[in-house]
């Protein structure tokens, strides 16, 4: 088995590094701080003193860092040192167009390229249950997919180099919007009186507590089929009218949900009201000049996939 380099031992790096290790392949393992290699050196890794280093010495290389210009300085470093046909897998959060510069860098030096973000946090990266998406050469990608499959359960090709880290980056923030928008309907639920614990144990139980995030896009958005409805989109509107108004009533600010609103009274101008609350999503595809006409079967297949039917 050859002989596998990983770069940045950190919080998520070190417990990759480790289930890399434990899945039987030889390390050799390089860290600005090399306290953080220790416990890998323990296990039988060899250290390296640079990149280039390490390089010279591996034909795949994992590389876990804080963002695109540490990612940019060690890509460059290894590049000088690996062999033709050498692979060398990003799992950092990284810019598009800076994986795509490296992808072509590389490329004219006979090497390839792979971004490929993870997401699962620092537990799911112990646990070894974690997503990894995958962006560039798919034979390359298939080449090397044990050595992914050592660190998480949910390794996945997206597309051209690139795509795995818009995947990561979209993935990213709409957590982070939605968490914005649950502080703000909690807050207001709180504040008119209801218990946070009863709240969370009431909203967990209805419609779109039941089900996964992204689930409700499949029905109708990725397959832009609105028609019958499912619900309503003037009821919608009402609802969240009634929402905002509870709001005023209690004096919380619901900068949110009021974008939201918004987008709802806008759909209703469009004399959509009897179509799919989800309808309101189109004028977002609208202003971004996009498209989805999806194969519902294509969807089917991947939810299927993913074990949500």
């Amino acid at each position: 088995m050859s002989k596998i380099g990983f770069i940045g031992l950190g919080t998520m790096g070190g417990s990759f590094a480790r289930n890399v290790q434990k899945a039987g392949y030889d390390l050799v393992v390089h860290d600005l701080h090399r306290q953080y290699a220790e416990p890998h050196l323990a296990a039988g890794a060899a250290w390296a003193d640079s990149p280039r280093q390490l390089a010279e010495r591996c034909a795949v290389v994992l590389t876990s860092l804080p963002g695109p210009p540490e990612v940019t300085a060690v890509a460059q470093a290894l590049a000088d040192g690996l062999q033709p046909g050498s692979a060398v897998f990003d799992l950092s959060t990284n810019a598009p167009a800076v994986v795509r510069q490296l992808h072509a860098d590389f490329a004219r030096r006979g090497l390839h390229f792979l971004d490929a973000p993870v997401s699962g946090g620092p537990k799911g990266a112990q646990s070894g249950r974690c997503a990894i998406w995958v962006g560039g050469d798919r034979a390359v990608f298939e080449q090397h997919r044990k050595v992914l499959d050592a660190m998480g359960d949910q390794v996945r090709y997206i597309g051209p180099i690139g795509a795995g880290s818009i995947a990561k980056l979209v993935h990213n923030a709409a957590g982070y919007a939605i968490q914005c928008a649950l502080a703000e309907v909690f807050s207001v639920g709180a504040k008119a009186g209801v218990e946070p614990l009863a709240l969370f144990e009431a909203v967990r139980q209805g419609a779109r507590g039941r089900i996964r995030t992204f689930d409700m896009l499949a029905d109708q958005f990725l397959v832009n089929r609105y028609d019958p409805p499912s619900f309503a989109l003037r009821l919608a509107h009402k609802d969240v009218s009634l929402a905002v108004q509870l709001g005023q009533e209690v004096g919380v600010p619901m900068r949110m949900v009021n974008l939201a609103l918004q987008e709802l009274t806008e759909a209703r101008g469009r004399g959509w009201d009897h179509r799919d609350s989800r309808v309101a999503m189109l004028l977002q595809l609208e202003r971004a000049g996009v498209d989805f006409h999806e194969a519902p079967d294509a969807v089917r297949a991947v939810l299927d996939a993913d074990g949500r039917t």
